[in-house]
């Protein structure tokens, strides 16, 4: 069974305009509201690609209640942990000129309602998958995936990170199946600058060094690059299409390799070129990849 955790779900309102003047009245000509949080992403593309996962995390109040109605509509199942206060964040995106994001806070998780999500990560079993992804609101501790990779060490559990700096060095120690960086945030691990593929390549190694099973980094328009723990690399070109929306695109490339490594039976080289038109897919859409999407950029990467 695959299993993805979003700490810090949003319910995301889209909107577009021709131009944004600050401190004026600006009107729309476009808008969407959107559950969503990289986890959250990941089920509902795997849902589209039809492999079937189950959502956890936490939620809350009338956002939460949304959220939870769009997954039943795109049929992902889902097991959060409700909490009695508060609302889910309301993330605000702005797509005129440039782009605005507000990003809300978030409710207060407490003690108890995280030990609710750790009972439930303790009854995974050897050969489920876990994807472990996004920001942590301030109200849970800065360790909280070192907790969840320490609790389930052992058991045979694939766990996929999903995570920016500090949050994915400190879990490397721990052995994740398979970690996604993109290559800006693979420079900023070691202070560096990445401007060539041998480069990237060289520090994704590095990670490699410290724990990390496989790498995949995704590079936007400059496509991917993935290392295997057998000391196998591939990269892929981006298919071509006009970008449209890259809000979910890294996460839609998670799904996309679950779901051809799925499907392969273990086969890295189907699930990395699966992954990057899964990605792509998304970006290229104004919502995440659809199945039929995705098998037609495929069919331009081989």
């Amino acid at each position: 069974m695959i299993y993805t955790v979003t700490f810090n779900p949003a319910l995301d309102y889209i909107v577009r305009l021709d131009s944004f003047a600050a401190g004026g009245i600006n009107r729309v000509n476009y808008e969407q509201v959107l559950g969503g949080g990289k986890g959250i992403n990941v089920s509902i593309v795997l849902a589209n690609m039809g492999i079937k996962s189950t959502a956890l995390g936490f939620i809350a109040g009338f956002t939460g209640e949304e959220i939870k109605r769009q997954l039943i509509t795109q049929n992902v199942d889902f097991d959060f942990v409700q909490l009695p206060e508060g609302f889910t964040r309301i993330n605000v995106k702005v797509k005129a000129d440039v782009e605005t994001e507000i990003n809300g806070q978030g409710p207060n998780i407490s003690e108890a309602k995280q030990q609710e999500l750790f009972d439930q990560l303790d009854k995974l079993q050897e050969g489920d998958t876990l994807v472990l992804a996004g920001s942590i609101p301030n109200t849970l501790p800065d360790d909280i995936y070192e907790r969840i990779m320490g609790r389930l060490q052992g058991k045979g559990i694939r766990i996929i990170v999903d995570a920016t700096k500090k949050l994915l060095m400190n879990v490397l120690k721990y052995n994740p199946f398979l970690i996604k960086p993109n290559n800006h945030e693979l420079g900023e691990m070691f202070n560096v600058t990445l401007k060539t593929d041998e480069e990237i390549i060289t520090h994704a190694k590095k990670l490699q060094e410290q724990g990390a099973q496989n790498v995949l980094i995704s590079m936007a328009g400059d496509g991917a690059i993935l290392l295997t723990a057998e000391g196998k690399s591939y990269k892929s070109p981006a298919p071509k299409g006009k970008l449209v929306n890259s809000v979910g695109a890294g996460d839609s490339m998670v799904a996309g390799f679950i779901t051809g490594y799925t499907e392969s039976n273990g086969d890295f080289k189907q699930a990395f070129y699966m992954g990057v038109a899964t990605g792509s897919a998304s970006a290229f859409s104004e919502n995440l990849a659809t199945r039929t999407e995705v098998e037609a950029l495929l069919k331009t990467i081989k």
